[in-house]
């Protein structure tokens, strides 16, 4: 091979190098240039994820706070609902339903997109914002609704404060009256004499009403300590008469005095609180009668603790008041102890305990003094009010149009002197 023909060869042998070196370069240009746009459409597809994502929160956050605000609307509203039907105003509570209505609507509406997945929002931070406004508003009115509920409450309360004051300084005039004729009179064990030969029955008439004095006294002293001790009382009253729907909430004080009288006068149409009790003549009954009515009864049974007076009135209290009860009202069972150990309690409770047992006591023993024994009896619950068998502590459900007053329970009970009825106190419902 010739000179001219290697020095061809070797010029084409450049050029191919060359080529390929340009086409590598080219290659390794276009590569690059692939890759960075590769990873620039990536980088914007997670910042339109991201961007997305925080979208989708805050159209959440917005669509919860539209919730509360619609729910906290509803609530404002009842509560200017309850508040314009006493005293009764038509047009607030048209007004309150109509938006309770109307949020109820948007409540549902807010549901249907939920569960259709249409929360779209263009402008969430502003909803969100109104919507915690308003809902702050709603509070607000709520809150001043409540208010003046109270303030009313405060009002009518300040007017039976008024009304009852007023009522006590009547009953202390009235008491004072009472206490000049009995002082002209003589004491009021002297109302009480009469003689066995001319019994009456308003003589028997007369002795049960100041036993259900007494009674009162001790069921007062007694709803006092239960306050005192932070009772439900209308638990408790359920507790004694279930299912009975009370006229006035101050009308449970005729539960817990049903519940004394019931155990103070259980065993009572027995001689001496008993089935096992001796039949005595009836001049014995009435000697007793006599002996006690004017003795006071802690001096009498502390001095014969052996008396049948004293076996009753130890009885009646451990009947009467429950441990629990004992527990709750003066925070030890020393009262029980005492009277199981045969004592009396030098405390103003037992005091008046023995005052009411000695009461009833004596109402039992001029009972049987009678020819025909004054017997004792209760009405049932659901019978139909009877005026010749009953008396109504409640005159509610007398003003009931068409209604029929029914026996809810026996407050106190009544008796039977031969042919003489002697009304029970009913509750009607």
């Amino acid at each position: 091979m010739d000179y001219s023909t290697k020095r061809s060869t070797s010029n084409k042998s450049k050029l191919v190098r060359t080529f390929a070196k340009v086409l590598h370069i080219r290659s390794t240009t276009l590569s690059d240039k692939f890759q960075k746009t590769k990873t620039s459409e990536n980088i914007n597809n997670n910042e339109k994820i991201k961007e997305e994502k925080l979208r989708e929160k805050a159209t959440m956050a917005a669509f919860i706070s539209k919730l509360f605000a619609t729910i906290s609307s509803i609530k404002s509203a009842y509560a200017q609902l309850q508040y314009a039907q006493f005293p009764y105003d038509a047009e607030g509570i048209q007004s309150a339903d109509q938006i309770v209505v109307a949020d109820l609507k948007t409540l549902s509406e807010l549901k249907q997109s939920f569960l259709k997945k249409h929360l779209d929002d263009s402008t969430p931070e502003m909803t969100l914002l109104f919507s915690e406004i308003e809902e702050q508003k709603n509070l607000v009115k709520t809150y001043e609704i409540t208010c003046k509920k109270l303030d009313n409450q405060t009002k009518l309360k300040d007017s039976e404060i008024i009304f009852l004051k007023e009522k006590l300084e009547e009953n202390r005039r009235e008491n004072k009256s009472i206490e000049k004729r009995l002082n002209s009179s003589g004491t009021l064990s002297n109302l009480w004499n009469f003689d066995f030969l001319s019994l009456k029955p308003t003589n028997f008439v007369s002795v049960f009403k100041q036993t259900t004095k007494s009674i009162r006294n001790l069921v007062k002293f007694m709803i006092i300590g239960m306050e005192s001790a932070n009772w439900n009382l209308d638990s408790a009253a359920t507790a004694i008469h279930p299912d009975v729907v009370y006229w006035d909430p101050t009308h449970i004080c005729y539960a817990f005095e049903s519940f004394v009288c019931r155990e103070m006068y259980d065993g009572f149409n027995f001689p001496e609180f008993s089935k096992h009790g001796n039949h005595q003549c009836r001049r014995f009954f009435f000697d007793k009668f006599t002996e006690l009515k004017s003795l006071k009864a802690r001096e009498y049974v502390t001095s014969e603790p052996e008396s049948k007076l004293a076996g009753f009135c130890r009885w009646k209290y451990l009947n009467l008041v429950h441990p629990k009860m004992e527990m709750s009202l003066f925070g030890n069972l020393s009262q029980r102890d005492l009277v199981n150990a045969g004592e009396f309690p030098e405390t103003d409770f037992f005091d008046l305990f023995l005052e009411c047992a000695k009461r009833v006591w004596v109402l039992h023993c001029l009972a049987f003094s009678f020819e025909h024994v004054a017997s004792v009896f209760q009405v049932a619950k659901g019978c139909r009010f009877s005026e010749v068998f009953m008396d109504s502590v409640n005159e509610e459900a007398f003003l009931s149009a068409g209604s029929s007053p029914e026996v809810g329970f026996t407050v106190v009970p009544g008796f039977k002197l031969g042919k003489t009825v002697i009304q029970c106190e009913v509750y009607t419902i």
